[in-house]
């Protein structure tokens, strides 16, 4: 009896799914709620900096103006719009639609390009006209 217990698995895990888009999306969504977190703790140094004068204002513009600054604010800038667009496809499931294998998978590729296209969109934007 002993061996049967141990023959059988104990929950489902991720060998015995077939990996597909919707499972990546998700755990990008759940990554970039992190990143989120992080990305708005330097925003409120960059308020709290704004704040305290000029001197500690002009050391966070430094940081956010240098090159692994700007990378961080366009990857803070990717993280924001597709996190935006993973709630908006789970609104959409809310209601009961999109829920189809097909759908699902295309909703779930629709975010991933949307959120690299409007954040490529918005730098460019930026970069012209800021």
């Amino acid at each position: 009896m002993s061996d049967l217990k141990t023959a059988r698995p104990l929950s489902p895990h991720l060998s015995i799914y077939r990996f597909r888009p919707t499972m990546a999306m998700s755990i990008l969504h759940r990554i970039t709620g992190s990143a989120l977190y992080v990305g708005t703790l330097l925003f409120v140094w960059w308020l709290v900096a704004a704040a305290s004068g000029p001197e500690a204002f002009s050391y966070a513009s430094a940081f956010f103006g240098s090159i692994i600054g700007r990378l961080i604010l366009f990857g803070y800038t990717w993280a924001l719009l597709h996190h935006m667009f993973g709630g908006i496809r789970h609104l959409v499931w809310d209601t009961g639609i999109g829920l189809g294998k097909e759908t699902s998978t295309m909703l779930a590729q629709a975010t991933l390009v949307a959120s690299l296209v409007f954040t490529l969109v918005l730098w460019i934007g930026l970069v012209v006209f800021g």
